[in-house]
């Protein structure tokens, strides 16, 4: 049988055969399940250094001012990261990670047509 590609972008290879993901190679016979996972970001250490910032504005308001501008800074930038977890008989794995939904959404999908034109 012909493989055939379901999608190739970016280092990113998904045929009815195999997923190429980072140069790493996994046999699509032995993918059983595929699925988008979103891991929300971890702001602790961004709310700790808003509260030190605040404790310090009492104290001192210069070194409370720009530690609180720091921990919002902090708090804002991070962004979810998502995950393409592939389930087979040994466990899941985490194959690729992204800050992208629609790329890894994409991916899911051609990963999901490839298992069903598998059989």
């Amino acid at each position: 049988m012909d493989e055939k590609t379901f999608f190739e972008n970016d280092g990113v290879k998904v045929t009815n055969a195999r997923f190429v993901v980072d140069g790493q190679t996994f046999a699509m016979s032995n993918v059983t399940s595929v699925n988008p996972v979103t891991v929300p970001p971890n702001r602790m250490w961004g709310y700790i250094l808003l509260l030190i910032g605040l404790l310090g504005l009492m104290g001192n308001p210069l070194f409370g001012v720009p530690v609180i501008a720091i921990a919002i800074y902090i708090i804002y930038k991070q962004k979810r990261t998502y995950h393409v977890m592939l389930r087979t008989s040994g466990g899941e794995t985490k194959a690729l990670t992204t800050q992208q939904k629609e790329y890894v959404d994409t991916i899911v999908s051609a990963l999901n047509d490839a298992i069903v034109h598998r059989g």
